[in-house]
């Protein structure tokens, strides 16, 4: 067990944004045993929470944020911090939305800063400020510009602290998935945000999906009756990005497979299956999780097939399952199955299925099957009109096989497609970001703080879907034993009223 004083001090910004996460270990007692990584550091903290229902009270002075409307902004003043895969196409997008300006941008790197501001500059005629260089550089930033708003698109183990600093500074923080790594950080930044009356919004961009949003208006239609099971995943192979070994995703990413044991990367399925079920919010919330792992082979045999026998990959033991598999209980006592694979050679997959008492609404490939739509509908639609559906329909019955392809879906498009979508789609395909996703996301943060109208996703919502990650981490390492949640919202979920159909 590696003792408390040294798990706190992965919170400590001097391994921010650093490459090599790996290296990043806390100073052990004189011997020659191997420090522990970031990682290990992580997974041993999570494992090790005596009460993960633990609810601390609400400090004097700070405020619940469900629904928090903040001062207008006229014009939000956006920084981005981490300039990689995800911050340096956000810099585009923010250069097409109104009412924002990227007055600074940040990275370790001056070649990306410099990119990005090149970019900014061509589109709008103003050149953001950059810093890099210095893994504290962000600090500079915050301190010198003041910006309005800070997004943080930098490693995992960074995004807790730098949320935090950003709000300490007077600036709403937006942070990519996950919002933080342990429950302590969680509470952090719950903590913060109530204290500070700032936002933080988790950027879970799929929730922006046109089918995600297309499933959200139609379960709040009532076309697949009373929720009863959702099914939420992220199955993606991502074994190529460990040949990015001193710089990018692989160098820091790799880490978390060998260190830690869990579901690690929960919230792009969940994220709207959440939504669907008004999750902490009046409705129902999260209540338990039991996790299970297959074994961890594949990252192994990658770095075996990949890799020189002495090189760094092949001298871990990765601890990872392939495979994680967890089911969510909920207090009114629905189901979700959250499934994370980013190792196996198989399809892209987030399942994105929301099962109801009169249908059902799935994803990969997009279907539906139910009592009031599909070809229960068509076959009604046909019997109104005096002309009976055919032998195969009737035979099969309307709810009997799924309503999919490519007419099927547009037909789909056509009916529920979300008012945001029809609003925003041209756009959103036109500037992209995963199908135009990322981009509906950031002119909804932009156009939220610009009118003063509360975001699409609190601070608490964030925190319920990231605590999947170490939720899981413990229960694996307890054969799969129940672990509860704690209520971040302290009992407010109860009155959050429901995320609103967006025109």
């Amino acid at each position: 067990m590696v003792p408390a004083d040294k798990i706190r001090m992965t919170n400590m910004f001097k391994y921010m944004m650093i490459g090599l996460v790996g290296a990043a270990a806390v100073a052990a007692a004189q011997s020659d045993a191997p420090q522990p990584t970031s990682a290990e550091l992580t997974h041993e903290q999570n494992i090790s929470v005596p009460d993960t229902a633990a609810v601390p009270p609400r400090p004097e002075g700070s405020i619940y944020m469900g629904g928090f409307r903040a001062p207008a902004i006229e014009c939000v003043r956006v920084a981005v911090i981490g300039l990689g895969e995800r911050g340096l196409p956000q810099t585009e997008h923010f250069a097409a939305i109104p009412h924002c300006e990227v007055v600074g941008v940040c990275d370790l790197y001056d070649d990306v800063t410099k990119e990005a501001a090149d970019f900014i500059q061509e589109k709008t005629g103003k050149r953001p400020a950059e810093y890099h260089g210095d893994p504290k550089a962000y600090l500079k930033m915050l301190e010198e510009l003041k910006p309005d708003a800070v997004i943080i698109n930098t490693p995992w183990e960074t995004h807790a602290q730098m949320a935090i600093d950003a709000m300490e500074h007077g600036a709403h923080a937006f942070v990519e998935v996950p919002l933080a790594l342990t429950l302590e950080d969680l509470w952090r930044v719950v903590d913060t945000s109530e204290r500070t009356k700032r936002h933080c919004m988790m950027l879970e961009n799929v929730n922006y999906g046109r089918d995600e949003l297309m499933f959200l208006n139609m379960v709040r239609q009532g076309l697949i009756g009373e929720l009863l099971h959702g099914e939420a995943a992220y199955i993606h192979e991502l074994r190529m990005q460990m040949k990015s070994v001193d710089r990018g995703c692989g160098s820091w990413r790799t880490y978390h497979y060998a260190g830690r044991n869990g579901n690690l990367y929960p919230t792009h399925g969940l994220g709207p299956v959440a939504q669907y079920m008004n999750i902490a919010r009046t409705d129902d919330t999260f209540d338990r999780i039991v996790s299970f792992g297959s074994p961890a082979l594949g990252r192994a045999a990658y770095a075996k097939k990949n890799f020189p026998e002495d090189h760094k990959w092949n001298q871990m033991e990765f601890k990872c399952a392939d495979m994680s598999t967890s089911i969510i209980k909920t207090k009114a006592g629905r189901t979700i199955l959250v499934q994370w694979d980013e190792t196996s050679p198989r399809p892209y997959d987030r399942k994105n299925l929301i099962q109801g008492t009169e249908g059902t609404l799935a994803g990969f490939p997009t279907r539906v099957a139910g009592e009031r739509i599909g070809y229960s509908a068509i076959e009604k639609q046909q019997e109104e009109a005096g002309q009976p559906g055919g032998k195969e329909i009737a035979d099969l019955g309307g709810y009997h096989r799924w309503y999919q392809g490519k007419e099927a879906v547009a037909e789909l498009y056509r009916q529920y497609d979300h008012p945001l979508y029809k609003r925003l789609g041209e756009a959103a395909e036109k500037n992209g970001g995963h199908g135009g996703m990322d981009y509906i996301m950031l002119y909804r943060v932009i156009e939220c703080l610009h009118k003063g109208e509360p975001l699409d996703q609190n601070v608490y919502e964030g925190a319920l879907w990231s605590a999947v990650g170490p939720l899981s981490e413990k229960s694996v390492n307890e054969g799969g034993a129940p672990q509860v949640f704690p209520d971040f919202t302290r009992g407010d979920w109860k009155t959050t009223a429901p995320l609103p159909i967006v025109e």
